[in-house]
C-alpha cells in the first residue's frame, strides 16, 4: 500500500530513470512523473503511462499558481533535472513551499564538493540555499561517481560501445580513492533515503565502493587481457585546461564541446586531485553516511559491472551524447 505520493521530475532521464525503478521496486510509493506539457506525447512518457505511471504536465516557465496546481497531492518532490537546467528549479522550490511539499529533493546526485570548484555544483548550491531560505523541508542526496563514467578505453576499442568519458588521462598519481555507484543502484538508495525520518533536512552521501584509478586500470587490464596506457596528469594541467576553456567559452558560451571539457576537467580536479569524492570528505562537509544508515542495501560490485562491460553485456548511457563526448575528450582534453 502506498504511504507517500512522490512527484518525480526527469523520470525518463538517466538519473530519473534509476530513481523511478527504485521507487517502483520499493513498492511503498504512489508515483507521479512530472513532464513538460509538450513532452507528454513523446514515446518515453507514453511508455510510462503504459506501465501504469501517472504522467502529469509541469511547466516550470509557467505561473507560480500553475506550478502549485501541478504539485497537488504530492508529498515528496524529487528533481532529477538535466545538469544544464539547474536554475529552473528556482520557481519550482518557491511553488513547492506554497504547495506544502513535505520533502523537497533538489537535483544533486553527484559527488560531494565545496562551492567554487565546479560550475554545475555552484548552481545546485544556489537551489539548496534558496530551499533553506524558504524553510522548505528538504533532503539532498549525493551518489558519488557512476560506474558508467569511471573506466578508460581499451586500445582495441572493444568497449567503446559503452565508454562514458573517453579520456585516457589519469589525475595525479592515480592513487586517490573515489566513491563509485552503479547508476542502476541510485534508485535503491533514494527510495530508502526519502522515507527515512533521520534524513529530513539533511544531506546524505550514498555510494557502493571506493576505488582508485590505478586499481580500475589494473582490473580492466586483468579482465580484458589488454595493456592500457596511463597518462598521469598533474593538477596544474587540469587547472590550465579549465582556464583555457573558460576563456574560449567567453566567445562561444553555448559551444557543447567546450562545455563538456569544462565539466570534465573540473570533475577531474575535484575527484581525482583534491580527493573530495570520499566518505571522509563528505563527513567533513556535514553529510550523513549512507553506509551507516543502510548497511543492508544490495548493490552491484564494481568488478561485476566491469565484467559486464568487457563481456559486451553492459548498457550504455547518454548514447545520443557519445559522439560529442568522444569529440571533446578522446584526445586527452
Amino acid at each position: 500500500m502506498a504511504t507517500h505520493c512522490v512527484g518525480l521530475i526527469g523520470a525518463t532521464g538517466e538519473t530519473g530513470g534509476s530513481i523511478l525503478q527504485g521507487l517502483i521496486q520499493d513498492g511503498s510509493f504512489e508515483i507521479i512523473a512530472l513532464a513538460r506539457p509538450e513532452s507528454l506525447s513523446k514515446p518515453a512518457n507514453v511508455a510510462l503511462k503504459d506501465k501504469g505511471i501517472q504522467v502529469r504536465a509541469l511547466d516550470l516557465e509557467g505561473s507560480e499558481q500553475a506550478i502549485v496546481a501541478a504539485l497537488k497531492d504530492i508529498d515528496i518532490l524529487i528533481s532529477a533535472i538535466a545538469g544544464s537546467q539547474q536554475l529552473v528549479q528556482i520557481p519550482l522550490a518557491k511553488a513547492a513551499k506554497v504547495a506544502g511539499i513535505k520533502r523537497f529533493v533538489p537535483c544533486a546526485f553527484a559527488t560531494p564538493m565545496p562551492v567554487g570548484v565546479h560550475q554545475s555544483r555552484d548552481q545546485k548550491e544556489e537551489i539548496f540555499n534558496l530551499t533553506k531560505r524558504l524553510h522548505l523541508p528538504y533532503t539532498i542526496i549525493d551518489v558519488g561517481w557512476w560506474h558508467q563514467f569511471s573506466f578508460p578505453r581499451l586500445p582495441s576499442g572493444k568497449i567503446d560501445y559503452v565508454v562514458g568519458f573517453p579520456n585516457e588521462t589519469v589525475p595525479g598519481d592515480g592513487n586517490i580513492p573515489t566513491a563509485l555507484t552503479d547508476l542502476r543502484d541510485v534508485g535503491k538508495y533514494v527510495a530508502r533515503v526519502i522515507k527515512d525520518d533521520r534524513t529530513l533536512n539533511k544531506t546524505v552521501f550514498v555510494y557502493n565502493e571506493l576505488w582508485t584509478q590505478n586499481r580500475i586500470h589494473d582490473l580492466l587490464e586483468k579482465l580484458s587481457g589488454e595493456k592500457i596506457p596511463r597518462k598521469y596528469t598533474p593538477a596544474e594541467k587540469y587547472e590550465q585546461k579549465v582556464d583555457d576553456v573558460i576563456a574560449e567559452l567567453e566567445a562561444n558560451p553555448k559551444d557543447p564541446v567546450l562545455r563538456v571539457k569544462k565539466v570534465y576537467n573540473q570533475y577531474c580536479l575535484s575527484v581525482g586531485i583534491r580527493g573530495e569524492n570520499t566518505p571522509e570528505y563528505a563527513q567533513y562537509l556535514g553529510y550523513l553516511d549512507g553506509k551507516q544508515l543502510y548497511p543492508d542495501v544490495k548493490f552491484t560490485p564494481y568488478e561485476d559491472y566491469l565484467q559486464e562491460v568487457v563481456d559486451g553485456r553492459a548498457v550504455g548511457i547518454y548514447d545520443e551524447m557519445r559522439p560529442l563526448l568522444f569529440e571533446a575528450l578522446a584526445e586527452g582534453d
